[in-house]
């Protein structure tokens, strides 16, 4: 089983020769943002409120409190890792300031209200992992002749959300035995109850010894990628496979690249990894 190189820069060298020349200090500035995530984006949204509330109080111009908070929350989207928490961090004062004067009387923290639905059904420790894009219709078309498994081999899927991957995971493996994990109760019970024909437990699929499947399956996200790669070349045995749908694992070599049935690519690597070093 193959084992990754160490991020650590070598002793003796001034700090701030250490940060311009070790790429392992972005790593682990990027890792603890995301830790971090979606506290910034609540942050940011509650900083736009504050700042509208003390405009509103020095100017009584709402039109005026309004735009300035845009901008401030245009200020801060800058701070997001990814296009999608850019937008998330940008938008999140103009939609819901929208949502509340659509409403008219509804109080200003009204908007907290779907944010705490989303809470229930997208718990904070879920948000540091992929958000909920179902596997779309299609998208493992041709997986199981480009990766054929054993009869009753047991296949995974890492967070099924709503079920998804796992209706397009039995048409390509009928008779595998599937499995699923979800955090989110309400997104678990949903997918038990769609997917009968596969045991789906409620938890975190990072808690989940993957080392009995013959196949594990991702649709996660690119900052999750490399905590995969590590998980899966510790747990699964040699002729083992790790699938992912759209997003490649940059420190590894793919057995193969499948051109889904629409249009997307499903990354497959196989244990032992090969590494791109």
């Amino acid at each position: 089983m193959r084992s990754f190189p160490s991020l650590r820069s070598e002793g003796g060298r001034p700090k701030a020769a250490r940060q311009r020349t070790d790429p392992g200090a972005t790593v682990r500035w990027q890792r603890l943002v995301g830790r971090l995530w979606p506290l910034p984006a609540l942050a940011s949204w509650a900083a736009c409120w504050a700042l509208y509330a003390a405009l509103l109080r020095a100017s009584d111009d709402a039109t005026t409190a309004a735009l300035g908070a845009a901008l401030l929350g245009a200020a801060l989207s800058v701070t997001g890792a990814t296009r999608w928490r850019r937008l998330l961090i940008g938008s999140g004062f103009p939609l819901s300031f929208a949502v509340c004067g659509a409403i008219g009387a509804l109080p200003r923290w009204a908007w907290l209200l779907p944010l705490a639905g989303l809470a229930l059904v997208y718990p904070l420790r879920a948000w540091r992992d992929a958000p909920l894009f179902p596997t779309p219709a299609g998208a493992l078309r041709g997986l199981a002749d480009a990766v054929p498994l054993a009869h009753g081999a047991a296949v995974f899927d890492a967070g099924c959300g709503l079920g998804a991957a796992l209706v397009e995971l039995r048409r390509e493996y009928p008779d595998a035995a599937l499995h699923g994990s979800e955090w989110s109760w309400p997104l678990w019970l949903a997918s038990a109850l769609r997917c009968r024909f596969a045991r789906i437990r409620r938890a975190d699929f990072w808690s989940v010894d993957w080392s009995g499947f013959a196949l594990v399956y991702l649709f996660q996200r690119p900052e999750s990628m490399a905590r995969a790669a590590a998980k899966a070349a510790h747990e699964l045995h040699p002729g083992a496979w790790l699938a992912s749908l759209e997003f490649e694992i940059a420190t590894l070599l793919p057995q193969l690249v499948l051109e889904s049935g629409d249009g997307r690519r499903v990354w497959l690597y196989r244990a032992p990894f090969r590494s791109r070093d």
